[in-house]
């Protein structure tokens, strides 16, 4: 079948199509119903069919004869250590702390909050909360006590997993501070908190909250896999929102495992055995679904690196990988290239390592830019396949579907909608654009199965994001066009989120943190063009009457707030006193006026600014 007739197939009879995808897990109880539609025309995937997604990760593979082969390597260059699990290794050590889970009194529907480095125990109690039917959230780990709290606060969990330290470049951060801060600000307070202990550092542990991992572990006994239905969830994973209150993306047990299954030979091709590397982290949607789920699913050996691209120790860190491990497909976000690229311009770390196995390069997170892909087309000679998802989405709305038939590559494109998604360019009232011309990208409903179903305890907040601003449609919040050929091209988001090194932060959110210092009036954060991350954030603050404070020691104090507040990973390093902010008259902050200007782009004067001038003025702050 190529591409064509599969997409078509797909949108024409896609109860067809997803009964036949299905047939590829281990069901408990097939289902019978593929899709059931609801009132807001989203519904719901094999929603009589039982399933536990622990099992077809795991022991699928053990009763497939994979239980001999590695299922998990772990790669630690910050420790100097590496290890790997069997599928039989590693079923037991989920089956293991699943049982611990059972003894601390975690049930099939309990929310698990994790806040873990790059570990093999975060990928055992991932799998070990799903073997019970517990959801798990998981926390990455650079997140601030606040943003721990509110997400504590949302998700309500009975337990929190933990490990005593994550470990950097040059330093080793203390985690359980930071999660006994958060406790201590959340309201609601979990019954337990599971800490890992690493040799770096020893957490303190409260008596009677706090419980020793191998302490637990040593007194448990594996359980076997809990049946759940394939519509509850499986886990729950924060994204930034518009209105600084993350959105708790819920995604269910079946939809996920076929969708996930299917991706893994649609757009990655790989198969049982190969060797499938995704550099990311456990805390993002890439590490849930192409760390820990996806790879198993399909019978693949997944890596969990513990590192940077660079600095770990060089920039020869990602080749030395795939030399050491064979490693058959590496998938990461342009940034970490990017970051490889700048201190190896000339790829002479490549020439050390055997690279031989790399079958193919796959990029995501972010845009893809032409120079990036160019330096990894010349010095790889691999093909270099850019597609582009969401956390909402779990995989890939598009891709070149080199599974079904490898298409042309056009740099700066995702290339086509993957099938499933009936991806469509429209205005506002949901009509389609010609093609070329931009629009807003929406993908017409119902979404496939493995998309989110809902927002952590409010529907309509879900609706109201991604299905209400255009009927009969999931709205993406990206802009972009499609090309004559059915190319699909992605420049940029149409709301406040942006991208700083493949991951989505919202200037909104900090904006709040920027606007509770007591010298600021007002304050506006854009997202400017960066050559490293893709973009950064960079503050335009206005002082109040009266406050007298040096510029230079405001700025390292907003910029201190933030990583409190935020994290690090906001990379917000740059605030601007101004005299005033450029306003419609209606008293709207003209934020795309103010990115043009901070990426040295033209800009028109809107009709509607209430003072001209302050354009020049503003663009005189950024040229400084």
């Amino acid at each position: 079948m190529d591409y064509n007739s599969e997409f078509r197939k797909s949108i024409e009879r896609p109860e067809d199509f997803w009964r036949e995808k299905a047939q590829a897990i281990d069901w408990i109880e097939p289902p019978q119903t593929i899709w059931q539609p609801t009132d807001n025309g989203h519904g719901q995937w094999f929603p009589d069919g039982t399933l536990n997604t622990s099992d077809v990760a795991l022991d699928a593979n053990i009763r497939a004869g994979r239980g001999e082969q590695k299922a998990l390597i772990y790669d630690s260059p910050v420790t100097g250590t590496t290890d790997s699990y069997t599928y039989n290794e590693l079923t037991r050590a989920v089956a293991t702390f699943a049982g611990a889970l059972q003894d601390r009194g975690v049930t099939k529907g309990d929310r698990v909050i994790l806040y873990m480095p790059m570990i093999p125990e975060a990928v055992i109690a991932m799998l070990g909360c799903a073997r019970i039917g517990a959801i798990h959230s998981v926390v990455f780990g650079g997140f601030a006590a606040h943003e721990l709290a509110v997400r504590i606060d949302d998700a309500a969990p009975k337990a929190i997993i933990t490990a005593s330290c994550g470990i950097e470049v040059k330093k080793v951060i203390e985690y359980k501070p930071l999660v006994d801060r958060a406790i201590d600000q959340a309201e609601h307070k979990p019954e337990c908190c599971i800490v890992f202990q690493r040799p770096q550092v020893k957490a303190q542990l409260k008596e009677g909250r706090d419980f020793d991992w191998n302490e637990l572990v040593s007194q448990a006994s594996p359980v076997d896999p809990v049946p759940v239905k394939a519509t509850d969830p499986l886990y729950i994973l924060y994204t930034s929102g518009t209105t600084g209150k993350p959105k708790g993306v819920v995604r269910d047990n079946g939809g996920h495992a076929v969708a996930l299954r299917y991706s893994m030979q649609l757009v990655y091709d790989a198969s049982p055995g190969d060797v499938f590397w995704a550099a990311s982290d456990v805390g993002w949607v890439v590490g849930h679904s192409y760390i820990v789920y996806a790879p198993l699913f399909a019978g693949c050996t997944t890596i969990l690196y513990e590192g940077k691209p660079v600095k770990t120790p060089d920039a020869g860190a990602f080749w030395r990988v795939v030399q050491e491990h064979g490693v058959d497909m590496l998938f990461t976000a342009p940034t970490a290239f990017r970051a490889v690229r700048k201190e190896d311009p000339e790829a002479d770390q490549l020439a050390r390592y055997d690279v031989s196995s790399l079958k193919r390069i796959f990029l995501a997170g972010e845009r893809l830019d032409p120079p990036t892909y160019e330096w990894l087309k010349e010095h790889t000679g691999l093909p270099i396949l850019d597609h582009w998802w969401q956390t909402e989405t779990g995989w890939a709305i598009c891709c070149n579907p080199i599974g079904i038939e490898m298409m042309e590559t056009k740099p700066g494109s995702a290339t086509v909608p993957s099938p499933g998604y009936n991806v469509q360019v429209v205005d506002m009232e949901g009509s389609q654009v010609p093609a070329n011309e931009q629009g807003q990208i929406a993908v017409k409903l119902p979404l496939p199965p493995g998309c989110m179903t809902t927002v952590w305890g409010d529907d309509a907040r879900f609706c109201k994001t991604y299905l209400d601003p255009i009927p009969g449609f999931y709205s993406s919040g990206d802009g972009g066009f499609i090309d004559d050929d059915g190319y699909v091209f992605i420049m940029g988001r149409t709301d406040d989120v942006i991208n700083v090194a493949g991951h989505r932060l919202s200037t909104g959110e900090m904006e709040e943190v920027v606007a509770s210092h007591p010298a600021i009036a007002e304050c506006c954060v854009v997202g400017a063009n960066d050559e490293m991350k893709g973009q950064i954030p960079v503050g335009l603050v206005l002082i109040k009457d009266g406050a007298t404070i040096d510029h230079d020691e405001l700025e390292d104090e907003l910029i201190e707030m933030v990583r409190d507040k935020i994290g690090a990973i906001a990379c917000f390093k740059r605030a601007m006193v101004v005299d005033r902010l450029p306003k419609t008259r209606s008293g709207k902050i003209l934020r795309r006026v103010i990115r043009q200007i901070a990426d040295g782009e033209e800009y028109s004067v809107p009709s509607t600014i209430d003072d001209p001038a302050i354009l020049e003025e503003i663009s005189a702050r950024f040229k400084r």
